[in-house]
């Protein structure tokens, strides 16, 4: 990854202030025109089924209150533009020096969606590529988008066994 390729930070804001703060950054992005510089801001929402007078409803709810999500290359103007945004509290980390998401976070945290392209789908023979089960084949039985996992059934001793895999760890057999 680039030195001056932007990060995804977190930013602590008073609570119920979210996307005000979401607004307000965005506002000053535009005005400053750094959008290179911050591209993205946002305050990861998810979709819960609540169950309200008899009814069932599906409302959207912040996955993490209190904070927002900002794409940023972190230098002076930036730091100081985000931290001086009405509302915000201050950065995720250490008081000096705040700290960058790791790709892992991102992924958990379902800050950016990644889409991804598979080259076997359900019935295909694939190879293990990694694990205690390499250079094992398999027919491909489920593919859970959401978990990014697949299961394969596997020839083990005679009987077909099914194995949960990450996509990672198989490839397609051509």
């Amino acid at each position: 990854m680039a030195a001056n390729e932007p990060k995804w930070f977190v930013v602590h804001t008073y609570s119920g202030y979210e996307n005000k703060v979401m607004a307000n950054i965005e506002k000053l992005v535009e005005n400053r025109s750094i959008h290179e510089l911050i591209p993205e801001v946002q305050v990861p929402m998810e979709e819960v089924t609540e169950i309200k007078d008899g009814e069932k409803r599906v409302v959207l709810r912040k996955k993490y209150p209190g904070y927002v999500f900002v794409k940023m290359t972190m230098n002076d103007e930036t730091w100081f533009v985000v931290r001086n945004t009405r509302g915000v509290t201050g950065f995720v980390g250490p008081a000096s020096k705040p700290v960058p998401l790791t790709d892992a976070e991102i992924d958990e945290m379902g800050v950016e969606t990644k889409i991804i392209t598979l080259n076997f789908q359900v019935g295909d023979n694939v190879r293990i590529k990694s694990g205690p089960l390499e250079n094992f084949t398999g027919i491909v039985n489920e593919i859970s988008m959401e978990k990014k996992m697949v299961t394969i059934n596997v020839s083990m001793f005679g009987r077909e066994t099914p194995v949960d895999l990450e996509f990672s760890q198989i490839e397609a057999v051509v």
